[in-house]
C-alpha cells in the first residue's frame, strides 16, 4: 500500500468486524495487541458474546480512502455499563436521578477486556493526524445519528487524548497493575526476585513452596498445543469463577471454540493437573513483547495456587521469552506484593447534556488527584526499595 495523503476520507458504520477483510483490519492493529485483531473481535461476534441482546451491539466505525481501509474505531452501542472496567455507574445513577436519560451510549473498547491500545486505529502509512481527526469527529456524528447520550473511549493510548480533545472529549485517569521487565531483561525469576526486599522475597518463596507441596503438575502451554481436555478446562473454569461471584458469564461456550479455531496462537494457558485431570487454569493472551492475564478458575481451593498460576508462572514465562511486560488486568492489590506496579491508564468521554457534562468534568478533575495519591501509596508498599521513582 503506497503512502496515502490527499484523497477524501469516507466514513461508514458496520454491524460487525466480520464485514471487513481480516487482512485489511489487522494492518491497523498495534503490534502488541492480540485483542483488537480481527480474529478476536470476530470470535466475540460469531460466538454470540456480543451482538443483539448482549448489551454490546457492534457499530464499527471505519474510514476509507480510495477504497482502502485507513482507519477504524471498535465501537459498540450499549444499554448498560457492564463489562467495561472503567466504571461510570455513578454517572448513570446521577443522570437518571436528574431525569436525564443515560442509555443508550457508545463505547469504543474491546468488550470485557481492560487492555490499552489505540482506539483511533490508523493505517501506519496514512496521515495519522488527519485520519484520527476525522474518526474523532465521526464518533460525534454516530452519536447524533443513534441518539446516544455519550461516548466513552476506554483504555486508549495517552497520545490519543489530545486527538480526542479536539472533538470535545474530556480525559480521565485510572490505573492498573503491570509487571515490567528491565531494559536489559532479567535472566531468571530468581534474579528478578533478588530485587525484592528480603521479607517480601521470603514470602514469595514460601508461597511457591506451599504450591509445590500440593503434588500438582503445572504446565504453561500455547493454545496451539492444548488438547480437547485443556480447552474444555479453560471454558469450565471461566464459568466456575463467574458463578462463584454471582456474575453473568459474558463469554458464551462457543467463544473458546472460535478462539481455538482462529486465534489459538495468541492464547497462553497455565494449567494445574492432579494426575491427568486439570484442577485449575488461567487463560492469557500474548502478542509481540507483551503478555495479558485474563481468566482464572479452580475446582480445588488450594492455598497459594492462584498466585502461582496467575502471577509467578506468567512472570517466569515473560522472563524466559524476554517479553517487556505482563499486564495483570483490572483490580487486585494482591498483584502489588508480587511485583506488579501501578501504571496509569486513560480514557476519554463526551457527554451530550451540558449540565451532566459539567458535573462529570468536575468529578474527573477531583478523581485524578485521588488516583495519583493511590498510585503513590501503592508504590510505598511495593516489594521494591525504589519503586516510587518509577511513577
Amino acid at each position: 500500500m503506497s503512502s496515502i495523503s490527499e484523497p477524501p476520507l469516507s466514513l461508514s458504520i458496520l454491524a460487525g468486524v466480520t464485514e471487513v477483510s481480516a487482512a485489511a483490519w489487522d494492518e491497523l492493529v498495534d503490534q502488541d495487541d492480540p485483542f483488537l485483531e480481527h480474529a478476536f473481535l470476530a470470535a466475540l461476534e460469531r460466538s454470540g458474546s456480543v451482538g443483539p441482546g448482549t448489551g454490546w451491539e457492534p457499530r464499527i466505525l471505519i474510514a476509507r480512502q480510495d477504497g482502502h481501509l485507513v482507519g477504524a474505531v471498535p465501537l459498540y452501542l450499549k444499554d448498560d455499563s457492564m463489562g467495561e472496567f472503567i466504571w461510570d455507574f455513578a454517572w448513570a445513577h446521577g443522570s437518571h436521578s436528574a431525569g436525564i436519560p443515560y442509555y443508550p451510549k457508545l463505547v469504543a473498547a474491546v468488550p470485557f477486556t481492560p487492555a490499552a491500545s489505540h482506539r483511533l486505529m490508523v493505517h501506519p502509512k496514512a496521515d495519522r493526524a488527519r485520519v484520527a481527526r476525522v474518526l474523532a469527529q465521526g464518533l460525534r456524528e454516530v452519536a447524533e445519528e443513534m441518539d446516544a447520550s455519550s461516548i466513552h473511549v476506554l483504555f486508549c493510548r495517552e497520545e490519543e487524548l489530545a486527538e480526542l480533545a479536539s472533538a470535545g472529549f474530556v480525559p480521565r485517569a485510572s490505573y492498573q497493575f503491570h509487571w515490567n521487565n528491565r531494559p536489559e531483561k532479567f535472566p531468571s525469576f530468581d534474579d528478578y526476585l533478588g530485587t525484592f526486599r528480603s521479607r517480601m522475597r521470603k514470602q514469595v518463596r514460601h508461597e511457591r513452596a506451599v504450591v509445590g507441596d500440593h503434588g500438582l503438575r503445572i504446565e504453561t502451554l500455547p493454545g496451539s498445543e492444548l488438547d480437547d481436555r485443556g480447552w474444555q478446562a479453560l471454558d469450565r473454569f471461566y464459568r466456575s469463577t463467574v458463578d462463584r461471584y454471582g456474575n453473568v458469564p459474558s463469554l458464551t461456550p462457543a467463544f473458546f471454540a472460535e478462539i481455538r479455531r482462529t486465534h489459538a496462537d495468541r492464547l497462553l494457558a497455565v494449567l494445574a493437573y492432579r494426575g491427568d485431570e486439570p484442577i485449575a487454569a488461567t487463560t492469557n493472551f500474548t502478542r509481540g513483547d507483551r503478555l495479558y492475564g485474563r481468566y482464572w478458575g479452580s475446582c480445588e481451593p488450594l492455598p497459594m495456587l492462584h498466585f502461582e498460576l496467575c502471577f509467578y508462572r506468567l512472570i517466569e514465562h515473560a522472563i524466559a521469552h524476554r517479553l517487556s511486560a505482563f499486564e495483570g488486568g483490572a483490580g487486585g492489590e494482591q498483584k502489588l506484593a508480587r511485583g506488579l506496579l501501578p501504571q496509569p491508564t486513560f480514557s476519554a468521554h463526551w457527554i451530550r447534556h451540558r449540565g451532566l457534562a459539567h458535573a462529570v468534568g468536575d468529578y474527573i478533575v477531583r478523581e485524578a488527584a485521588a488516583v495519583e495519591a493511590e498510585m503513590r501509596t501503592c508504590l510505598d508498599h511495593s516489594p521494591f526499595a525504589r519503586a516510587r521513582s518509577s511513577l
